[in-house]
């Protein structure tokens, strides 16, 4: 890939400088030469800073050589050690045994540090971990310091007074440096190991895993979860659980969130639903004896079929996006106790996909999160028509009709930009090029195309608006904890207890008014690349008065707004293939590679009296969404009480079928005490 690539020769560079410098301290030891040995002695300590700051990934390779950080500043330090030797005269050498001594001393301290900080990490890795829940009873407690919990850090810092003074001892002839510096680097070590040691007492370490399990156990027969939103991914697929929240916060009964993943904890955007993460089957298992009955999973993961154990859970299937690809019918689906949809069309889908998914199975909730877009008002009012260029990402099976980016998004972004009428909204999924190369280059071109763009516009910019810099402020205080660089997932769960009242609503009403700051805060003619976490995808959809993407759930979503619409069409198929492959693309105008439709597109979107597709676009809508009435979130709580029953109903069957076996337990109780059964 380019980006391994380009970081191949500032690899080599960083690599042959600290092999060269120690090569050269060597010599400088061995000749002996004291100005060599300072340069050489000074340019390995730099590019291990180099190395630490700007190139990490070289440092797991060199352990793997077995030239870790503890192999290179001993070699550095005995290097300076026999320089010094060698300059020194034979019978003053005896002076400098203490100073031996205090430096092995200090290496001592070192690997005692590092043992003692593997006891303190393991007991401050607990066996849940949560968020928006008040843990204070687990006796949490801010994280050591950084250089106490990582040893390359640590023997850096700790070591750098003792490297010090040795090298100022080669260079001065005399011991007072190198016993100060050994002296001072040992007197810092063994403070660290006595802040690390005094972790380890009973009073400052968290509870122990028992207690957790207990604490956990009584906080969910407290809370009584009823409905939960279960995620397993990696890090960047949050946004698939993200798009989940508003809509599960807003369901009648206790909702939760459940994760498997601990650096899941910190990617779930901001909410007040109380969330926990375990990561051990053992203590997932635990949720079958609490009040938990529904389970709704946005995605598939292979920890999924854990969770699916439970028996007293019923689970659903809600997907983070519905379109025409083959992973929206995905086979793993019947293994769910339901599959909930947005509409018909997606029903029509699991039938013809022939995936193992019963029709009575599959339950039609709408798209809750779409309550907010805005439908249609008209043509663009202003000088400007909007236009949302969204594309998709290349997707994991390398089909070329997945994303628009790599064959047709340079001509696509030409095309609009040569309009002095449109203002491009550009916001590229936030994995384009996480695959295929190709596509990070051409959505890279695309930004340059843009800001090229931009630079050649120039018009009236509305005055800084304080307003907007205070709500930014509030969205930010509302939605991000802040934590100390040092702090781990045990003082992360202190900083995140439970949220402040009414902070939910908050939230919402201070986005609503920051979204419509924001787009006013922005000049009319000016091209936008959208690529922050806000403003939000919807929020662009309430701004734009036409879209441009490919066969994804962008284009489901933006159709609850009945706006136009135009699908890139990059597949290799005919047009009327293409429709009838892909049936949200009923209603879309259908581009080509090379773009040429978009003035016409652009036309029709201006004059509704040449826009051919407004009532297919009000058909396709109620087909792939459902009715309006009643509103997907309405239809979401039923599902979800429908589903709760069933779960109720079935664990009363259970309990009467396990109540008529007899049990060998309860005879044998019952023949000791003379109790009836």
């Amino acid at each position: 890939m380019p980006t391994s690539l380009s970081r191949m020769p500032a690899r080599a560079l960083v690599t042959a400088l600290l092999a060269a410098a120690f090569v050269v301290q060597a010599l400088a030891a061995l000749a002996p030469n004291v100005p060599l040995l300072i340069a050489a002695t000074a340019v390995s300590l730099v590019v291990e800073g180099v190395l630490y700051r700007w190139q990490p990934g070289l440092l797991s390779v060199f352990a793997k050589s077995q030239a870790d950080l503890t192999v290179r500043h001993v070699l550095r330090d005995l290097l300076l050690v026999a320089a010094v030797l060698r300059m020194v005269e034979e019978d003053k050498e005896a002076q400098y045994a203490p100073v031996l001594v205090g430096l092995l001393g200090f290496y001592a301290l070192h690997f005692a540090i590092q043992a003692v900080s593997v006891l303190v990490r393991r007991t401050r890795t607990l066996p849940v971990v949560t968020r928006n829940i008040d843990a204070s009873a687990l006796r949490l407690s801010p994280a050591p310091h950084t250089l106490l919990r990582r040893p390359g850090h640590r023997l850096l810092v700790f070591g750098l007074p003792a490297t010090a003074g040795l090298t100022a001892t080669a260079a001065t002839g005399a011991a007072v440096p190198a016993a100060a510096g050994v002296a001072l680097s040992a007197l810092v070590a063994l403070v660290g190991l006595g802040m690390l040691m005094s972790r380890l007492l009973p009073g400052r370490r968290p509870a122990d895993e028992q207690t957790v399990l207990e604490w956990f156990d009584a906080w969910l027969a407290e809370y009584r979860p009823t409905v939960g939103l279960y995620f397993s991914g990696g890090t960047s697929s949050a946004y698939q659980a993200n798009m989940w929240l508003e809509p599960l916060a807003k369901l009648d009964g206790r909702p939760i969130i459940i994760l498997r993943e601990r650096f899941m904890v910190s990617k779930i955007a901001a909410t007040d639903v109380p969330i926990v993460c375990l990561p051990k089957v053992a203590t997932l298992m635990r949720l079958e004896h609490s009040t938990l009955r529904v389970l709704i999973h946005p995605s598939n993961s292979g920890k999924t079929s854990q969770v699916l154990r439970i028996p007293t859970i019923k689970h659903t299937f809600v997907n983070h996006g519905e379109s025409d690809k083959l992973s929206s019918c995905n086979p793993y689906a019947k293994a769910y106790d339901e599959v909930w949809v947005a509409g018909p069309a997606a029903r029509e889908r699991y039938a013809l996909a022939d995936v193992g998914v019963e029709d009575k199975d599959v339950v039609e909730i709408g798209r809750p999160q779409l309550d907010a877009v805005r439908p249609y008002a008209g043509p663009p009012a202003g000088d400007y028509t909007t236009v949302l260029y969204a594309p998709t990402w290349e997707g994991w099976d390398g089909n070329p009709g997945n994303t628009s980016v790599i064959e047709a998004g340079e001509n696509v972004v030409r095309a609009l930009l040569a309009d002095p009428g449109v203002r491009l909204l550009y916001k590229p999924h936030p994995l384009t090029g996480s695959v295929d190369p190709r596509a990070g280059a051409a959505d890279r071109r695309i930004r340059e195309l843009i800001r090229a763009a931009n630079r050649e516009r120039s018009g009236a910019r509305p005055a800084p608006s304080a307003d907007l810099d205070r709500l930014t402020a509030e969205l930010d205080r509302l939605t991000t904890s802040v934590f100390r660089p040092s702090a781990d997932q045990v003082e992360r769960m202190l900083v995140q207890s439970a949220p402040e009242p009414g902070r939910a609503e908050a939230v919402e009403r201070t986005t609503a008014a920051w979204e419509e700051l924001y787009w006013a805060s922005l000049p009319e003619w000016e091209h936008q690349i959208v690529t922050d976490v806000r403003p939000a995808l919807y929020s662009c959809f309430n701004v734009a008065d036409l879209l441009i993407s490919d066969v994804s759930s962008v284009v489901s979503d933006f159709l609850a707004s009945e706006k136009p619409y135009a699908v890139v069409n990059t597949s290799g198929l005919s047009e009327p293939e293409f429709r009838a492959t892909f049936p949200t693309v009923m209603a879309a105008t259908v581009l080509t590679p090379d773009a040429s439709g978009v003035p016409g597109l652009l036309a029709a979107v201006r004059d509704p009296g040449k826009d051919e597709l407004v009532e297919a676009r009000k058909e396709l809508k109620l087909r792939l969404l459902g009715p309006a009435e009643p509103s997907s979130q309405e239809r979401f709580n039923a599902a979800v009480q429908d589903l709760y029953e069933a779960a109720e109903a079935h664990r009363t069957r259970m309990a009467r079928r396990l109540n008529a076996v007899p049990s060998q337990r309860r005879e044998t109780v019952s023949e000791v005490t003379g109790a009836t059964p």
